[in-house]
């Protein structure tokens, strides 16, 4: 959805009414994720994508449709054998797609989240996939859901109360899903559904120790989607014009740094100095927060005497064992780029649960369900 906006809020500024393609649901080997989006806007632009190309056209048609009639529309998308190629993922995968009309009159709301978005403030959209003949709550309906406030309905007072309760459990969590409910709220029911998706500011990847492998890995850390700062004590190395532009750079002692910023349970933090005097210190502040990955570059040799410094600093083991060190997945990488694939991809594989070993040795799915879920997101039909 982020990668569209500039786009949506344009054609929204403009008073234009388009239609709004989110993936709500995938099963197998599903190319884009829930949350991906495209969008057909005035003069048949067509910004984003829900396939990769599968299916596109398809979609194209049905945008124009929901534009044209003013009523969303709830479709799936799968492999056929009989067509294949025709409005079919060739892939194997299945996807289900929301598509609704968009405009100033149907969704006041959407420039305030679409704003929050832009500015990284977080905010969820819980929009109604499907609900019985007859109920309040009509298919698109959409609750916007801020930590301190709400726009919208989706029909109900009582449905409001209980997804608003849940958006906000899932933004903490950065989390997208979907819910069940009755249709005044009921949580033992399952007859409306509603798709919770989740826009928090961007996972933040700090970097200790300005050097040319710290480039590397800044580069490929923002072409990951997180908001990545450098951090060094000595100014020379430190300095804006060795990194890409939308990088942070700090010129301060890394421990100190580290424990003045805030860091959560989706922070990376990758330490590439290989000195002692910058090394320890940092990792006893890091090994003290709820970080999701903290990886350390060095020899195996160096990593036995960094131990033994830390538990003389009175690291326990416990807190040792989080360490990623040698940093990295052994790919062979020698180049600083090629180290950079390595640690990208041992973050990858943390944060997704995945085993780093090649897909063409593994079976069974190649896109599992997300770790940090209490469930995957299915596409029901």
């Amino acid at each position: 959805m982020r990668e569209v906006l500039p786009a949506l809020r344009r054609w929204y500024a403009a008073g234009a009414v388009f239609g709004l393609a989110t993936v709500v649901g995938v099963t197998r080997s599903a190319p884009r994720a829930p949350g991906a989006a495209m969008a057909v806007g005035p003069g048949d632009e067509v910004v984003g994508s829900v396939s990769g190309g599968c299916v596109e056209g398809a979609v194209f048609e049905l945008a124009q449709e929901v534009v044209r009639t003013g009523t969303a529309r709830l479709e799936t998308f799968g492999y056929s054998d009989d067509d294949a190629f025709a409005v079919g993922l060739t892939c194997g995968g299945e996807i289900t797609l929301l598509v609704r009309p968009v405009s100033a009159a149907l969704d006041p709301a959407f420039e305030a989240v679409a704003a929050s978005v832009t500015d990284q403030r977080p905010v969820a959209v819980a929009t109604v996939l499907r609900a019985p003949d007859g109920a309040p709550s009509p298919v698109g309906a959409v609750l916007a859901v801020w930590p301190d406030r709400v726009a919208g309905s989706l029909g109900s007072a009582g449905l409001d109360a209980a997804v608003t309760a849940d958006a906000r459990g899932e933004l903490a969590q950065g989390m997208t899903a979907q819910r069940h409910y009755g249709p005044a709220g009921e949580r033992r029911m399952d007859d409306v559904t509603v798709f919770l998706q989740s826009f928090a500011p961007p996972p933040r990847l700090l970097v200790f120790g300005a050097i040319d492998f710290a480039a590397a890995v800044a580069d490929l850390g923002a072409f990951l989607g997180y908001r990545v700062t450098v951090c060094d004590a000595r100014p020379v190395f430190a300095t804006a014009r060795r990194f890409p532009p939308q990088v942070e750079v700090v010129v301060d002692w890394p421990h100190r740094y580290l424990a003045a910023t805030q860091v959560d349970a989706s922070t990376v933090i990758c330490v590439l100095t290989h000195d002692p005097k910058f090394d320890v210190p940092v990792l006893e502040v890091a090994l003290s927060t709820p970080a999701a990955y903290i990886g350390v570059m060095g020899s195996r040799r160096t990593h036995e005497d960094r131990l033994a410094r830390l538990r003389e600093a009175g690291v326990t083991e416990p807190e040792l064992a989080r360490l990623r060190a040698p940093i990295g997945l052994d790919l062979g990488a020698r180049t600083p780029e090629e180290v950079a694939v390595s640690i990208a991809a041992e973050i990858v594989s943390t944060r997704w649960g995945g085993t780093g070993a090649a897909l063409s040795g593994t079976t069974g799915a190649v896109h599992g369900a997300d770790p940090r879920a209490s469930r995957p997101v299915p596409a029901r039909s």
